[in-house]
């Protein structure tokens, strides 16, 4: 999920259009009236701060020591035999895709005329420049040993809608980048999972060769990671599709619920580890039904 600017037009910005952006205001419920980040208004743009900068000093310095722990916590757990290869697996897969899908947005919104996530050095597949030190190592880690599949996010690429050149659609092409990119690594991996015969590897092989697992749950991991960002629940992905259609006498009351959806999406993740399904839970009834599909497509 990419992070827009924090201000948005008040009641009585009302918006009918954008100069320049091609659109005449008038939505789909009919007479335009929505409302929009800035720069899709008529007239100036308001300025804003220098982009946020990565952590230095002691910042980074922090930033090692927790992944440091992390990594410690990993070893405890795999040499307490916790932690078996898939999950390693799993895990290793996770982050460069979260990763990928953040770089993804700020790209996009490159593209398109905004610089925020290139002035804040988020365009760099530096590990160090997104890690959130839990959602992107802890609570996967856990998520992990818990038997539970994953979850887990970065720290999302600051996007400021207002730099964008036409911020009403780029926008929605902005927020989907990181989506399709995991899509494309979903396709990607399964294409080279047929090329180099891993299906014949399997069936050859007493032990599934790490090469192959590498292949089967990077393609599994995007899947996940495509279907959860693609709710239409923000801050997730998906919910762009629903914002981008909103008249504009929902917005006042919409932005207030906004802000709290983020606790909302995490509480249903949590109820879904512990909500019984017959032998598993809600969210392991999803993670092996997504396997054994993604394991049928593969012809494994």
């Amino acid at each position: 999920m990419s992070d827009p600017n924090h201000w948005w037009p008040g009641p009585r910005e009302r918006t009918g259009g954008s100069q320049g952006d091609g659109t005449n205001g008038a939505g789909p419920l009919g007479g335009g009236g929505y409302y929009y980040p800035p720069g899709t208004t008529p007239g100036g743009r308001r300025t804003e701060p220098p982009a946020p900068r990565g952590p230095r000093g002691r910042g980074g310095a922090r930033t090692w020591l927790w992944v440091g722990i992390a990594v410690l916590v990993a070893v405890l757990l795999a040499h307490a035999h916790s932690i078996n290869r898939v999950d390693v697996v799993l895990f290793c897969t996770i982050i460069p895709s979260i990763i990928l899908h953040e770089v993804a947005h700020g790209w996009v919104a490159l593209a398109f005329g905004d610089d925020t996530a290139k002035r804040a050095g988020r365009l760099t597949l530096n590990p160090l420049a997104h890690v959130d030190l839990v959602g992107t190592i802890l609570v996967p880690l856990l998520m992990i040993w818990g038997g539970y599949g994953f979850f887990g996010w970065a720290k999302p690429v600051p996007v400021n809608v207002s730099k964008l050149r036409s911020p009403r659609n780029h926008g929605v092409l902005v927020s989907l980048a990181g989506p399709a990119v995991n899509v494309v690594l979903c396709v990607l991996s399964a294409v080279l999972f047929h090329l180099f015969g891993a299906v014949h590897a399997i069936e050859v092989n007493q032990v599934v060769p790490l090469w192959v697992l590498i292949l089967f749950y990077l393609g599994l991991v995007n899947l996940w990671l495509t279907v959860f960002n693609m709710i239409p629940i923000p801050p997730l992905d998906g919910s762009v599709l629903v914002e981008r259609l909103l008249p504009g006498s929902w917005w006042p009351r919409y932005l207030q619920m906004r802000r709290y959806t983020l606790p909302l999406v995490l509480g249903v993740v949590v109820l879904a580890t512990l909500i019984p399904d017959g032998n598993t839970t809600l969210i392991g009834h999803f993670s092996s039904s997504t396997i054994n599909w993604w394991g049928s497509l593969l012809g494994v």
